[in-house]
């Protein structure tokens, strides 16, 4: 793990600069997707299919998983297995059910009502990565909080390989309550999803996880389609003194570098002698992981101990940093809730570990990462809604308030909204 020492402002500059991502790799993947978009809107299902031959090396009769392909992968699963996610559904439900919102309607005014309508999204369609493992509770994560707020129908897709979808991952959608799951993954099949094709239907919004060519097709087809948000590499950040367990804290730092080789694992501290003791138990863990290879350099490129005087210093790295993950371990941890301005999930104390929100405490696991937590938020029942504003005024009302619209409209120089509003009140005529 890489040691970042000094004052804040020298440790923050680092920081930024090994953020900075490389445009010219940029560029040539934004290029690669623009083109498979605009394979996917002109050929539709062949290009799908020629797709899945060129990427996942899978030959396609059918893109549609039927009910009985659902139903068998359901059976083949665990009972140990399908009782967790009952478990997981059901306190992501309890959760999210918090975060209803509802119409309004004010009458502060006589003549004047004001308000606002919650209505849910038609379609949504959600995206279930493939890849070196299984994420079943992704789908609850992204099918629930959906479900919750009304969505009419929702549309899963996620790539197709020569062993078929994942048996737990269709045992998930079936908990869930997916209403169609589609075997195309990649920048082609979020342009599925967006544009639609002979047999994928168009949605209203893409949520879910991917690749780098998945998160790039979701930046372009934003505008046509609704995202939640553009998701980076895994990250955890914590927050420790040396009253924490070092054996603690290094399996939590673990617990996100085996996501992949890009995970960011944080520790950010005030004593020397305990970030030794952490740095020394994570390559102990290390030895014993099955993913042992991805959590390794994952650790060695993107694992950093950073050292501070004190815990105010603390609180000013993490909050420039927003980590996706935040975990404080340190005495009294509800108490510095406050001083956390950035992050996409909190877990307090060393009994909340990041484990805790990926699969059961109800807490969306679908978070805002590389920073983005100074203005995203975690996946919730919000993003699957729209608001529309209502407005009533009475004749007499609207006399009251006539002469200050018409005003501030020939400010702006718009006439012809100042003669809106007066031309209610000419005589019948047009005097």
């Amino acid at each position: 793990m890489k040691w970042l020492t000094g004052n804040t402002s020298e440790i923050l500059l680092e920081l930024a600069n090994e953020n900075q991502l490389t445009q010219e790799d940029n560029r040539q993947v934004e290029k690669q997707v623009q083109q498979i978009i605009q394979n996917v809107i002109q050929n539709g299902d062949q290009a799908l299919r020629e797709f899945s031959e060129t990427f996942d090396q899978v030959t396609l009769n059918n893109l549609f998983i039927t009910e009985e392909t659902i139903d068998r992968g359901y059976q083949q699963v665990e009972k140990e297995v399908i009782m967790a996610l009952e478990v997981a559904k059901e306190n992501i439900i309890s959760y999210h059910q918090k975060q209803k919102q509802y119409d309004f309607m004010d009458t502060e005014k006589a003549g004047v009502l004001r308000g606002q309508l919650v209505q849910p999204l038609n379609r949504v369609g959600v995206y279930v990565p493939g890849g070196t493992a299984a994420y079943p509770s992704s789908v609850l994560m992204n099918v629930l909080p959906a479900k919750i707020a009304g969505v009419e129908e929702i549309i899963m897709v996620t790539p197709p390989s020569t062993d078929g979808i994942p048996d737990v991952i269709l045992a998930a959608a079936k908990i869930a309550g997916v209403d169609k799951i589609f075997q195309i993954g990649g920048a082609q099949g979020i342009a599925a999803l967006a544009y639609g094709t002979e047999t994928v239907p168009k949605v209203d919004k893409i949520v879910g996880p991917g690749n780098i060519y998945v998160a790039t097709a979701k930046k372009q087809v934003f505008g046509v389609v609704g995202i939640d948000m553009i998701a980076g590499p895994s990250e955890i950040g914590i927050l420790a003194d040396e009253t924490a367990n070092p054996t603690y804290v290094a399996a939590d730092l673990l617990s996100q570098a085996e996501h992949d080789t890009l995970a960011r694992a944080i520790l950010v501290t005030d004593s020397v002698v305990f970030a030794e003791q952490v740095e020394k138990e994570v390559y102990r863990q290390l030895q014993t992981l099955p993913r042992k290879k991805i959590a390794e350099k994952a650790i060695k490129d993107h694992g950093r101990i950073i050292i501070v005087s004190s815990i105010a210093e603390m609180f000013t790295i993490i909050n420039e940093i927003a980590p996706e993950h935040l975990e404080v371990q340190l005495p009294d941890p509800i108490s510095y809730l406050h001083e956390i301005k950035n992050a996409g999930s909190i877990f307090l104390g060393e009994y909340a570990s990041e484990p805790v929100g990926d699969y059961l405490s109800g807490t969306n696991h679908v978070l805002p990462t590389s920073g983005t937590a100074k203005f995203y938020s975690p996946l919730g029942v919000y993003d699957f809604v729209k608001y529309s504003q209502v407005t009533y005024y009475t004749k007499e009302a609207l006399a009251q308030t006539k002469e200050a619209i018409a005003i501030l409209a020939r400010k702006e120089g718009l006439e012809a909204h100042a003669r809106a509003v007066e031309c209610r009140f000419t005589l019948e005529h047009g005097e």
